[in-house]
């Protein structure tokens, strides 16, 4: 499941748009920053983006358990089915988790599981970002490796998953984030204060 589509087409043109990113960036602490939210959410455009200014590791959780698997998210979801994969996904996030000055962008469904949950409250930094259910199908339409959307109304499903899990993303977030449709450089240049400001509970 890759969540690295662009959110705009100016996002991946932005220094021919004047839409550089900002310079470099710190935050009053080192704990993680975690992305929840939807697939097509944006979690590792931004989090890609976000890390870099922060001068800190990205680590995506879907890519990285793809490579400690040697397989696509989709073939495990094949061979192991979803609760094989979800198991799979708490193991790699409680370890992850516990690594301070990281950015990591979680998988859609990361936060089903009330332990992944707890992990993400309790160890860090939650951005909710969040994008209308045909903002998210615009970016995800065309995307064949989204095994939950292989479904004859992927839109539907699309809503259906939204409808269950956007009670669990606001949950766990320190705070949520409206995508919308803005290009990536103007995302960091709004969130980045946000997570600056953001008082951290001792």
């Amino acid at each position: 499941m890759n969540d690295s589509l662009p959110l705009e087409p100016a996002a991946e043109d932005a220094g021919r748009h004047g839409h550089q990113e900002p310079e470099g960036a710190t935050l009053p602490h080192d704990l993680p920053v975690f992305l929840v939210g939807m697939m097509g959410a944006g979690k590792t455009t931004i989090g890609r983006s976000l890390a870099r200014l922060l001068g800190r590791e990205f680590v995506d959780l879907d890519h990285e358990l793809e490579a400690r698997c040697g397989v696509r998210v989709a073939l495990i979801f094949e061979i192991e089915g979803e609760d094989g994969f979800r198991k799979r996904e708490t193991a790699l996030l409680d370890e992850c988790s516990q690594r301070s000055g990281i950015v990591l962008a979680t998988g859609g469904g990361a936060i089903l599981a009330p332990e992944n949950r707890r992990f993400l409250k309790d160890r860090g930094v939650v951005v909710y970002l969040r994008a209308s259910p045909q903002e998210l199908y615009r970016r995800v339409a065309r995307d064949r490796n989204r095994p939950l959307l292989q479904t004859p109304d992927p839109q539907a499903r699309l809503q259906a998953l939204l409808a269950e899990r956007e009670p669990l993303y606001e949950s766990v977030a320190s705070f949520i984030f409206e995508t919308g449709t803005m290009p990536v450089p103007q995302v960091l240049r709004t969130l980045v204060p946000l997570l600056q400001q953001h008082e951290v509970q001792s």
